[in-house]
């Protein structure tokens, strides 16, 4: 998932957004929700996680403001404002769920998958397959033809995105974007360097490539040449 936290809080901020990385989710993050809002208007997110009480413009005013210019992109409150009024108000105000402070992280991600399939049934998968490779998206591992395959983190996410477009070029600038959260091209060989990692370990020792070039476009997954 690409998911936007606002959350004014620096070290609240940095656990959560540290957490739904290494949960293998794209984040983008705001400190105040005047920030948020230009970021939830101006970008296609599956979620956004808000906090209540934030500097410039509060999560209230902020959802509210989404809403009536028909964003609809899910949104969950969490907010130390735990008494029941402040829940209310926090729906009212066009949130789709309202967690309280101190939370628990594993609560949170299951909330997260709810919204989005509430938005779309069909949007939370917990395996994706190409021909013989399978990733399991809550263990997190990978098998081709039943044998495990030892991924990093990040070969991790690169994989699922690869996999999730199979059959598409997928450009270095998208790679760079909901892989690396880069915004622009550095001019580094880093997406280079773990492709050609990636493709020994899913490819190597197997008569029919998965992982592929495409010449001067990206690259692409599929089961067939």
């Amino acid at each position: 998932m690409r998911i936007l936290v606002i959350e004014d809080d620096l070290e609240a901020q940095r656990y959560l957004v540290k957490g739904l990385r290494e949960a293998g989710h794209v984040v983008d993050e705001a400190a105040d929700g005047e920030t948020g809002l230009t970021l939830a208007m101006s970008r296609s997110y599956d979620v956004a996680v808000v906090d209540r009480m934030l500097p410039k413009l509060n999560g209230l005013k902020l959802v509210e403001t989404m809403r009536e210019e028909r964003n609809m992109t899910p949104v969950l409150f969490l907010s130390a404002l735990s008494d029941v009024d402040d829940r209310i108000k926090g729906l009212r105000a066009g949130g789709d769920d309202y967690l309280t402070k101190p939370y628990s992280f594993a609560e949170l991600l299951a909330r997260l998958d709810a919204l989005m399939r509430r938005r779309d049934p069909g949007a939370v998968k917990t395996k994706v397959l190409v021909g013989d490779l399978e990733l399991d998206l809550l263990s997190r591992t990978a098998r081709r033809d039943a044998s495990s395959i030892d991924l990093q983190p990040r070969e991790f996410r690169l994989l699922e995105y690869l996999m999730r477009h199979q059959g598409q070029i997928v450009t270095r600038t998208m790679l760079l974007e909901n892989v690396w959260e880069y915004h622009f091209d550095p001019q580094t060989n880093v997406i280079d360097v773990h492709i050609s990692r990636l493709r020994a370990k899913i490819d190597k020792g197997y008569p029919q490539p998965l992982l592929h070039t495409v010449r001067g476009a990206g690259y692409m997954i599929r089961a067939h040449a």
